[in-house]
């Protein structure tokens, strides 16, 4: 008898597990058509692990690239977008650092003002080129480096950070409050 208790036990313990498990995802991820919806990030500039194009660098006009999204989690109440090369000769360079996007936020259209704060509330942190804004790629004469911008969802409608905050400040704030994540990577070099 106490066998079967058990066993009986460890069969509905296991199941509450997955129906946990498959109740968290689907509150997570969003909704479309009935059907669960990744969470990603698109250009019309550039595709995935494609070349950006040099009007979006410091080559040229270095004017942010047009950046759209879906499939953010329902619980979303604000957005982060952090763009970054890991191959800079020095370490990870730091080229846009934004928060506190309005949650209805689908899209930034291409040559973002480079203001620290933003008419719609959304805050510009400081870059690896010192200034607030978008900063393009700028990499040294060698092979293309990969430049990640990485869009965060977050279930709090602001970090708390003025403007000018630096990507570490981002980070630690948003640490406990990230949702999903969606990440583009282009290409550039000289």
């Amino acid at each position: 008898m106490r066998k079967t208790a058990a066993i009986s036990l460890a069969i509905f313990a296991t199941g509450l597990f997955y129906t946990l498990g498959s109740s968290t995802s689907a509150e997570v991820s969003a909704q479309k058509g009935g059907e669960t919806m990744a969470f990603t990030i698109n250009s019309t500039a550039f595709k995935e692990g494609g070349t950006i194009p040099k009007q979006y660098t410091c080559d040229s006009t270095d004017v942010s690239p047009p950046l759209s999204w879906e499939g953010a989690p329902a619980a979303t109440k604000s957005f982060a977008l952090i763009m970054d090369d890991p191959d800079a000769p020095a370490g990870t360079f730091n080229h846009w650092v934004l928060y506190d996007l309005p949650a209805e936020t689908k899209a930034l259209s291409e040559g973002m003002a480079k203001d620290p704060a933003l008419p719609t509330g959304a805050k510009q942190g400081v870059t690896s080129f010192r200034h607030a804004g978008y900063g393009g790629p700028c990499p040294p004469k060698g092979p293309a480096h990969r430049y990640f911008f990485s869009l965060y969802a977050l279930d709090i409608p602001t970090l708390g950070l003025g403007p000018t905050a630096s990507k570490e400040e981002v980070e630690g704030k948003m640490k406990g409050h990230i949702l999903d994540k969606a990440v583009i990577m282009g290409r550039y070099g000289r």
